[in-house]
This record gives C-alpha cells, structure tokens and sequence, in this order.
C-alpha cells in the first residue's frame, strides 16, 4: 500500500456538475458533509495546509464540485455541503442533483467519507448519503467530527451509539472521532485514503 504525501495536494478545478469535471479516469475520494460538519477544516487538516479548501464563517458556501490532486491520477473530492436551512430550495434541490448524480455515475469513485459533527449525528441527509453509497458498493468512512467539544466519555459514548447504528446499513461503513483541533482521527483518515487510493483498476492490478 502506497502512503501518499497529502501535503502536496493541489487544488485542480470546480465544477456546477458532473459534465465539467475531468476525464473520469483514476481514482477518487469524496468527502461530503452538512454544511457546518467542518468538511473543509478537515480537508486543511489532512494536507497540513490552512487555505487549501476555504472554510466560511457562513455554511453552504461551497455550491460547486472542488477537485484537488494528491498524486497523478488520485483526487480528493469536496463535494457540495447539504441540509443548510438558509439556502433557496431550489438551490438546495440542485446541489442534491449534483451530489446524486456524482455519486452514482462517477466511475472513478472508490470511497466516500461523510463527515458530522458528533454531536449531531446521522441526520436524514447524513443517512441517505451513507445509504446511496452502500447500494453504490462504496465503502464509507465516517468522520464524527468536532471531537474535541465532548469530553472522552461522551465521545466515546457518541462513538459507540452511530457505530451500532450504521450496522443496519448493511455496508463496510467505518466510524471514527475526528477533531480538525486537535489532530485525533487524521492517521486513520490517512490510512484509509492510502488503501482506497491503492486500489487500481482491474486492468492494472498487479500480485504485488
């Protein structure tokens, strides 16, 4: 397995929807989120750069599809931020377009990480993402973010509670603490990025 350099991620494009990404080669990682769950804090956190993706004071800024570069050929995913109660419905209907249509007809796609505050777990859109990736036969990683705003008990007990509630799921659906503050939960994003990131295509696999 090939441990990647994050701190070289560059950013690559935007785009309104899938027609204007690039070619759907290689592999890619999404990263999707409500809009406060601190998407873009870990994004910067993971890649050790502050301004990599732009945090705003104000949820449901990102309305578009940001692509950044970790190496040739493997590319992490921002997706729109969903579930903001102060946007325009049919704003909000559009990003759920981009987000169902990325989802399910991005070939690329390996992996999808769904980031919630911890305190404010698997609310219906949290769900739902989590369900289309599982009927997608995307493994999921879940990031409980915000970590740092609960003491260890009831972290853990937070931790435990949606680790017991994904089973229903019937998916490879992983959870973990996560705290952009503190730096807890970026080894184990870290490590599942490199094992999603290794897997190549059937063409190219190799026995080593």
């Amino acid at each position: 397995m090939t441990n990647l350099n994050y701190q070289k991620t560059h950013f690559v494009t935007s785009a309104p929807d899938i027609r204007h990404l690039p070619a759907d080669t290689g592999v890619e990682v999404a990263f999707a989120g409500r809009s406060n769950a601190g998407k873009s804090s870990a994004l910067n956190t993971l890649t050790q750069q502050k301004n990599l993706a732009r945090t705003s004071k104000t949820p449901g800024r990102t309305q578009l599809i940001n692509l950044f570069e970790v190496a040739e050929g493997k590319r992490l995913v921002d997706l729109p931020g969903y579930g903001y109660a102060e946007v325009p419905e049919e704003i909000k209907l559009k990003w759920q377009r981009s987000l169902g249509e990325y989802l399910e007809k991005r070939q690329c796609l390996q992996g999808l990480v769904v980031l919630m505050d911890i305190r404010h777990p698997l609310k219906d859109l949290d769900q739902q993402m989590i369900l289309w990736a599982v009927e997608s036969k995307l493994q999921v990683l879940v990031l409980l973010t915000k970590a740092d705003k609960l003491a260890s008990g009831a972290r853990k007990t937070q931790l435990n509670m949606v680790r017991e509630a994904v089973l229903s799921f019937n998916g490879e659906v992983q959870v973990e603490a996560f705290s952009s503050l503190k730096k807890q939960g970026v080894d184990k994003l870290r490590e599942k990025l490199d094992n999603w990131f290794s897997s190549l295509p059937p063409v190219e696999e190799t026995d080593a």
